[in-house]
């Protein structure tokens, strides 16, 4: 049966669910068309190019990489664990887990100075607060969600034969792991190490809560871009549509990661 011609603007998709679609994107377009109206172009250069913008920039760069290497390191045995070994309070884990995607990142940047700050948990063995090493923190514990959510639905829809048959031919546990599994799930674990890396260059309130704003030190791009909002908004603007520009990069190569390729994987044992 053919749906109707007033019923549908495409196959099996109403009209009204496109016209909503549209008002959606608008939505999430219209502010960025505000924005990039809004830069002056004059002064572009000049205004992303000063000292301040360009320390911030580069130590946004350098901590997000270090932020992502972290995800990638401590998220793939998690993402591992929790679609692979069944366990007592595997959903509660998977619920703490994916917590930073909804806990307000000022919460956050709270909960690691109580943790690795001088007064905190550790009894400041660990003193790390407002330090480079804080933001590279800060940025793991809001990024890290992303690769193992990525992940873990990956592992869960794989198909297990090939491990099974490299696990009868004798492969140990670990070969296993790092010469079939994650293979078969790489577009997945590249994803989410990108999303990783874009969320960590955006963080923000956990980062100010735990690492502060010290320029060269702790004050990454959105921090600078958080103070020139108040004392030159023009460089404010500029620096936005510099970590919108990151950011859409990021994402379009995210989601080419992502799509697997219809060639099958030659997997070796």
């Amino acid at each position: 049966m053919t749906p109707a011609r007033g019923d549908a603007g495409a196959p099996g998709v109403p009209r009204w669910v496109i016209a909503i679609a549209v008002v959606g994107g608008l939505f999430v377009l219209l502010p960025l068309v505000a924005l990039v109206v809004r830069v002056d172009w004059a002064r572009f250069i000049p205004l992303i190019t000063s000292p301040s913008s360009v320390d911030a920039l580069l130590l946004s760069l350098r901590t997000s990489v270090c932020a992502t290497v972290l995800c990638v390191l401590l998220g793939v045995p998690m993402a591992t664990v929790l679609a692979r070994v069944p366990f007592a309070g595997q959903r509660v884990m998977r619920a703490l887990v994916l917590l930073p995607l909804v806990l307000p990142p000022v919460v956050g940047g709270l909960a690691l100075l109580y943790l690795f700050g001088r007064r905190g948990l550790l009894g400041g063995a660990f003193d790390v607060a407002f330090s480079t090493t804080a933001v590279i923190l800060a940025q793991t514990f809001v990024a890290l969600p992303f690769l193992v959510l990525s992940l873990e639905g990956a592992l869960r829809t794989a198909e297990t034969r090939y491990e099974a048959v490299a696990a009868t031919l004798g492969a140990r546990p670990s070969s296993v792991l790092l010469r079939v599994t994650l293979p078969l799930v790489l577009p997945a674990l590249l994803s989410g190490a990108i999303l990783s890396f874009a969320r960590a260059l955006g963080e923000f309130g956990a980062t100010l809560t735990f690492a502060g704003s010290l320029q060269g030190v702790t004050r990454t791009l959105p921090l600078e871009i958080y103070l020139q909002r108040e004392t030159d908004p023009d460089a404010a603007v500029a620096l936005s549509l510099v970590l919108i520009a990151v950011a859409v990069v990021v994402v379009a190569v995210a989601h080419g990661a992502g799509v697997p390729s219809r060639r099958r994987r030659r997997v070796t044992l």
